[in-house]
């Protein structure tokens, strides 16, 4: 989940919103490391969801549920939206969890 977070935040590095309209391949692979964020989460289990209330794992999951189903119907608003504000404070609390998680 940590490492699609980063590579999303990666691929949209320098770039705008304007490029998903003519980047497919940039379009292609930020849905794509949603999607993984969103499998990653589904595949937690639901007492870690629990210990960890601030994260908004539906929301995570019912984005990765939007975009698999959605296929050429993507909103590119919303994706920028979640790569540029959504992903970073991802990061931020995934490796909060990791850093507790690593604390004996």
């Amino acid at each position: 989940m940590l490492e699609a977070a980063h590579d999303a935040l990666s691929f949209a590095s320098g770039r705008t919103r304007q490029d998903l309209e003519t980047d497919k391949m940039l379009t292609f692979a930020l849905i794509r490391c949603v999607e993984i964020i969103g499998e990653a989460a589904s595949r937690l289990t639901p007492d870690f969801r629990e210990q960890h209330p601030l994260l908004p794992w539906g929301d995570i999951i019912g984005m990765r549920n939007r975009l698999i189903h959605a296929y050429y119907d993507v909103n590119l608003d919303t994706l920028w939206k979640t790569i540029e504000e959504d992903v970073p404070l991802l990061i931020e609390r995934l490796e909060e969890i990791l850093a507790e998680e690593d604390t004996p």
